[in-house]
């Protein structure tokens, strides 16, 4: 984040969806050693973002989740069945959508298709 010159803007499903995720890897860890994050790292993962969200390094942009539905609805019907694309998935490129991101950052490549297909311009 700090090589970033803007900030990241995100909405809270994304927010949510990736404190959730540490916390199931801390749990995964807890069963398994061999599997997720131990609890000193990923605690550590939601405090940095936790400062990120404070420094304002990322900013959660509020959206009307009816119309980000009906968006998700748009584009499930015309891309899921040809792909395979997971509601979450479609939601967060909804999501983008709605708030009117050019931008989309995501490490699934099913994800990336279905935001290429949007015409957003994904990364990394």
């Amino acid at each position: 984040m700090s090589r970033r010159a803007h900030p990241l803007y995100l909405s809270a499903l994304s927010l949510g969806e990736f404190r959730q995720s540490v916390r199931f890897q801390i749990f995964r860890h807890s069963r398994d050693a061999t599997q997720g994050y131990a609890r000193k790292t990923g605690i550590g993962a939601l405090a940095k973002l936790q400062s990120n969200l404070d420094a304002g390094a990322l900013i959660v942009v509020p959206v009307d989740w009816a119309d980000v539905i009906v968006i998700a609805e748009r584009i499930s019907a015309q891309h899921t069945i040809g792909n395979g694309h997971r509601f979450l998935d479609v939601l967060h490129v909804a999501a983008a959508l709605h708030c009117g991101a050019s931008e989309f950052l995501s490490f699934d490549a099913n994800q990336k298709k279905l935001a290429t297909a949007e015409a957003l311009k994904v990364r990394p």
